[in-house]
């Protein structure tokens, strides 16, 4: 295995001290245009490469941040991604972009190695609904937004969507359609948003003067396909059927579909569906998807740029005075033609 190639080789090759080769690289306005012409030529010769991980450890500044969300594989949060490392980008970071799996263990790993490589900051969707991973991290002293999530009972900034107001736009318009039985395919339990998006669901239910027996929930393990088409089985075999489903996010709306498509169950004839998060593969499904769109590349920016104002130098190399800022989005819903069914 070959050898890399440090500064002190390369300072041999030019014959000049070691310093005047980090000057050549860091200030080479400094050097003699002779002798930063010999060095740079060695560095060529020679092929080094300086070690920007150590520049970092020694100025104490991190040119990453960390991104950790719930699942890689939701349309969602690639979304969210995009928006971050877009933001980054602009300013001259990277992102490092981890996947918990919806695990609190993995979220666990994930951000111990965030404090190990020392990133400039986080920013979390989190896994863990206790919140013993955040406060454990919190010990390290890394900045960290929150995403997708509402900062409640903690300092840290956070940009999230009004989930409860998502869960009321999407029975509303069940309800306007002539639906008096709607199932809610929620997801695992734990999860904020799950649960916000049911007592939005449960406050349209009310403003229409039904009670909260009209709502069947079907929880899954998962918030993926397959958890979907699990649920669009155990629907199947309700008795009384609801005469339409809510679903938590965009990718159990899908599952529910390929389940009611494999039955010969016509959507939107016998069964509404509305999806959540408005993903790209919504409109695209075989029946297009009726979804509440959340903006998430706007989300990642966001929580990207309040990161990046928590992180900024002031003019003593410490850290600007930073307010904390609690952002919360207004969801739209998109209405196609998996819930235009006529009763």
């Amino acid at each position: 295995m070959a050898q890399s190639v440090g500064i002190k080789d390369v300072a041999r090759a030019a014959g000049v001290s070691v310093g005047t080769v980090s000057n050549v690289i860091n200030r080479p306005d400094t050097v003699a245009t002779e002798t930063r012409a010999r060095v740079l030529s060695a560095i060529d010769r020679l092929g080094y490469v300086r070690s920007e991980s150590a520049r970092q450890l020694r100025a104490g500044r991190s040119r990453i941040m960390g991104l950790l969300v719930l699942d890689m594989g939701n349309p969602f949060f690639v979304d969210v991604a995009r928006g971050a490392e877009r933001a980054a980008r602009d300013a001259g970071l990277g992102v490092m972009v981890c996947n918990s799996a919806e695990s609190a263990g993995e979220e666990a790993e994930y951000l111990s190695l965030f404090a190990e490589q020392r990133v400039r900051g986080v920013l979390l969707t989190p896994a863990d609904a206790t919140g013993r991973n955040i406060e454990s991290f919190r010990r390290h002293g890394i900045p960290f937004v929150l995403v997708d999530r509402v900062s409640e009972g903690t300092a840290e900034c956070s940009v999230s969507v009004d989930d409860v107001a998502g869960g009321a736009l999407a029975v509303r318009h069940l309800i306007d359609a002539g639906h008096r039985s709607i199932a809610y395919v929620s997801g695992p339990p734990g999860f904020t948003q799950v649960r916000d998006r049911r007592t939005g669901a449960l406050a349209a239910l009310a403003e229409a003067g039904l009670g909260p027996e009209r709502l069947r929930e079907l929880p899954t393990e998962r918030l993926d396909v397959a958890a979907g088409r699990d649920a669009g089985a155990r629907l199947l075999g309700l008795a009384d059927r609801p005469t339409a489903v809510f679903c938590a996010n965009d990718l159990l709306a899908l599952g529910v579909l390929q389940a009611m498509y494999a039955a010969g169950v016509g959507v939107p004839e016998d069964l509404a569906i509305v999806g959540y998060d408005d993903i790209e593969f919504a409109a695209a499904a075989a029946v297009p998807l009726t979804s509440v769109r959340q903006p998430a590349v706007t989300m990642g920016a966001l929580a990207a740029e309040m990161l990046l104002e928590e992180t900024e130098e002031g003019h003593e190399g410490g850290r600007r005075a930073h307010e904390h800022r609690r952002v919360v989005l207004q969801p739209e819903l998109v209405v196609r033609r998996s819930s235009l069914s006529a009763r």
